[in-house]
């Protein structure tokens, strides 16, 4: 059996998966795209040598990067969700009954494409008639709105090549002028084991802009450290506030989730202060 070896860009280990079969192959104006078989996690979508899902546990990530700030916002109607173009996200997004509008920024059409040929169950909200597709840089969509959506979810690939336009202090200003005065934003950070400095960059580039800037992880086998990060602020309400009953559908999160995913505050400072080595 022929094997894939992971390029991730910033990892000190390579992770190495057994390939029964590839189903696809190909290059779009922005990157390389594969789909392979796994015997166990099942098909995988890659970008540039990258992991970005598996059938197998996909789930635990975009229930993540989507259910918390979608319970703590009192009323999320008005949902951007930039990246994610294999439409978990989005798919998440839309079991939310209050939600009125999601605008899908992908700026790689064919991944949306070919998320929706080999992951029909990922991909699976993208046709929905609340969904607006728009295949455009999200750093350049962002900036057409002022103070009209409720929360901004950022699906980014690594923060490398045309993703780092979505790290900017100008995108996070950017961000947080179309949010409403109750607006809240998350996007993914790496990993706490092995991009410590990546996760406090973030952090400190959110609070440059916003007043309420926290953090919240979660485990993922499949991406490299492991131990998942997510930056999230706020315009106004405190994020760790669970302001909505869980009542959607989830194999993962749920309120106990909720509340145990946040970095304990004393965790979080040491994660903070530079001079302590980890």
């Amino acid at each position: 059996m022929i094997k894939f070896f992971e390029k991730d860009p910033y990892s000190p280990i390579q992770y190495v998966y057994e390939v029964e079969k590839v189903l696809y192959k190909g290059r779009s104006a922005f990157q390389d795209i594969m789909v392979i078989q796994n015997p166990y996690f099942g098909k995988m979508l890659i970008l540039d040598g990258v992991v970005q899902i598996t059938e197998k546990d996909e789930f635990f990530y975009h229930e993540m990067l989507v259910h918390v700030l979608m319970h703590s916002h009192p009323n999320p109607r008005s949902i951007v969700v930039i990246g994610g173009g294999d439409g978990g996200a989005v798919r998440e997004v839309l079991k939310h009954d209050l939600v009125e509008k999601v605008y899908f920024v992908e700026i790689d059409e064919e991944v949306i494409s070919v998320s929706k040929k080999f992951f029909p169950n990922v991909a699976s909200g993208i046709d929905d008639k609340r969904v607006e597709i728009r295949c455009m840089d999200g750093a350049e969509f962002i900036k057409e709105k002022i103070n009209e959506i409720d929360v901004i979810i950022v699906d980014s690939t690594d923060i490398i090549g045309f993703a780092k336009s979505l790290f900017t202090v100008e995108f996070f200003k950017s961000v947080k002028n179309a949010l409403h005065e109750d607006g809240m934003f998350v996007t993914l950070s790496e990993s706490l084991h092995f991009h410590r400095n990546m996760v406090i960059e973030v952090q400190e580039a959110l609070k440059l802009i916003f007043p309420i800037v926290d953090l919240y992880t979660a485990p993922l086998a499949t991406y490299a450290g492991n131990w998942w990060t997510f930056s999230a602020a706020s315009k106004k309400l405190p994020l760790r506030e669970m302001r909505r009953q869980h009542k959607v559908v989830t194999k993962y999160f749920n309120a106990e989730i909720f509340y145990s995913s946040f970095l304990p505050l004393s965790v979080y400072e040491n994660l903070m202060n530079k001079e302590l080595s980890w």
